[in-house]
């Protein structure tokens, strides 16, 4: 089955009552994540998801179980993943999902992925949620790319379990999820040993493991468990999240779906098929949001900072997935400034609370979703918009911003407004905020945007001080946004996405950008050459007893 039309809708949601591969389990400060696919449990049909090999739904699942333990059990401090299989951990990506799937199914499958593990490593960095993986079987590709986001990776010794990236010799293209980077950039890995852990098919076990830096440490089985369990409550110890604190319930967003819209309370998407473009409406919050750490904590996952970042990552995620065609966005915002300024404030002042904490997370990680998309990012500036603070993140994650000015009548016009949380609340994957990259953090600019922040800016002001692409008037403005829409939809799309992720990330270079920039674009790149996807290609002939046959010419 070719996957070029999805079937049906792919659905982001889900709930532990409805997993198929992951069981979680809770003691104390310690939560077991452990993995246990269902065979027959595969997203789409054509392939059986043996030997714990994952598709796109085991990857849903994962994301939702460690949000849930993000808000729904502060007190966890390390969360072990483990498989429930005997001598099989993970072996990586399901092949016939692979061999079946549109080269969009892949690049989407792969992207969500980089993203979920990209997150187990940001609740680390910023949350004090670690992560321990437990290998207690053979490691594989992706599998052992799930074990390398961990903080850190404890093999059992028992003479088979090894880890390894077979993806080169195997089935002709890269590890998908970052392996590659985090082989060298997290593990520190010699780039010859390296070279020889990613072209060797069986990887490597044992002490070499160790001595290789592939693993942290290993253990004989007789003691694996208790040295896993060990090692969790020596990282918990260090961890800051509440032992006492009561978690939040994440229940079912409320949400209708339409055949040309999305609809949630802060979010809305319409989609215009003809011109292949959809609008993203971000409503401010129509009541006082809770600033006391009493008050939200009653508020729960109706916090309107919480249920917006679930809202517009649902949103985002399901665009990108089910709506290929359209590759333009344009992103609106509606309501009260004040409102948006005051949500600021309370995000700002409680920061130090650990679900207002999680939520900054949230919406960080949110923000970051819009930055990897491979569509067309335009802010429209209009009356009634409240591009503010944290809703003027959305307007500098765009490719452009419009901004509508009335020379007429000056007083009706819409205002941007810098706020704190600009400065650094919501850092791209770069580390930087996102004027920082607007900026290249020179001095002048950011001293000059920082000493109007907290002052509504029209357009003429905002375009003075580089915050927006252009402020056209009430006269121009409906031509200037309509050509620039219309010659965007009508540029190759391939070219696009190569154009907007090389200018999107323009500072500097860490190990994210290397994943989703230079990993990515070459893993497109390989999964497109006949040597991995022809008639005798590497991957599609995996598994049938035959041998790829590859043209040999260096390209």
């Amino acid at each position: 089955m070719n996957q070029t039309a999805t079937p049906s809708p792919v659905d982001y949601q889900t709930h532990p009552s409805r997993y198929r591969h992951w069981k979680i389990g809770f003691d104390g400060p310690v939560a077991r994540l452990v993995a246990d696919f269902d065979e027959n449990g595969g997203l789409r049909p054509g392939y059986k998801l043996k030997l714990n090999s994952y598709d796109l739904g085991v990857d849903i699942e994962l994301n939702d179980a460690v949000n849930r333990i993000r808000f729904e059990h502060p007190e966890v401090r390390t969360v072990i993943v483990t498989s429930a299989r005997e001598k099989v951990f993970c072996s990586g990506a399901n092949i016939f999902m692979l061999g079946v799937s549109s080269h969009a199914w892949k690049v989407n499958f792969c992207k969500f992925t980089n993203e979920t593990r990209n997150g187990l490593e940001d609740s680390s960095r910023n949350s004090g949620l670690k992560f321990l993986a437990a290998v207690n079987g053979a490691c594989a590709g992706g599998g052992y790319e799930l074990a390398l986001a961990c903080d850190e990776i404890i093999l059992v010794d028992d003479r088979n379990s090894a880890v390894s990236l077979p993806e080169v010799p195997l089935l002709g293209v890269l590890p998908g999820t970052g392996g590659l980077t985090r082989v060298t950039d997290k593990r520190h890995v010699r780039h010859d040993l390296a070279d020889i852990f990613c072209t060797t098919a069986e990887g490597v076990r044992g002490q070499k493991a160790v001595d290789w830096r592939l693993v942290d440490e290993i253990v004989k089985p007789n003691r694996f468990a208790a040295r896993v369990q060990e090692r969790a409550l020596e990282l918990a110890a260090g961890s800051d999240r509440p032992a006492n604190a009561k978690g939040v319930t994440l229940t079912p967003l409320q949400r209708t779906l339409e055949a040309d819209a999305l609809r949630y309370p802060c979010v809305t998407v319409e989609i215009d098929r003809a011109r292949r473009v959809a609008t993203f409406t971000v409503q401010a919050p129509q009541a006082p949001v809770e600033s006391d750490a009493a008050a939200i904590e009653a508020a729960g996952d109706q916090w309107y900072p919480l249920a917006l970042a679930r809202q517009l990552e649902d949103a985002i995620l399901s665009m990108r997935t089910n709506e290929l065609d359209i590759g333009t966005w344009l992103l609106k915002t509606q309501g009260d400034a004040s409102a948006v300024k005051a949500m600021d404030a309370a995000l700002l002042a409680n920061q130090g609370h650990w679900l207002v904490r999680e939520t900054i997370g949230y919406l960080r990680r949110t923000f970051s979703r819009l930055d990897v998309s491979s569509r067309s990012l335009f802010a429209l500036v209009e009356p009634g918009s409240c591009f503010v603070g944290s809703f003027l993140e959305l307007a500098l994650a765009c490719d452009r911003s419009y901004q509508l000015t009335l020379p007429s009548d000056p007083s009706a016009a819409p205002r941007i407004d810098v706020g704190e949380a600009n400065f650094g609340l919501y850092p791209m994957v770069t580390g930087q905020s996102r004027l920082g990259r607007r900026f290249y953090d020179e001095t002048a600019p950011m001293d000059a945007v920082r000493e109007r922040a907290g002052q509504p800016l029209d357009g003429n002001e905002a375009l003075a001080l580089g915050l927006v692409t252009s402020a056209p008037d009430d006269i121009d403005w409906p031509d200037e946004t309509r050509l620039a829409i219309e010659e965007r939809v009508a540029m190759n799309p391939d070219a696009l996405t190569g154009m907007e992720a090389n200018l999107r990330f323009n500072g500097p270079e860490n190990m994210f950008t290397r994943i989703f920039g230079r990993l990515t674009a070459w893993q497109n790149w390989i999964f497109q050459r006949p040597n991995a996807v022809g008639d005798k290609g590497a991957l599609k002939v995996y598994g049938k007893g035959e041998r790829a046959a590859f043209d040999f010419n260096r390209v």
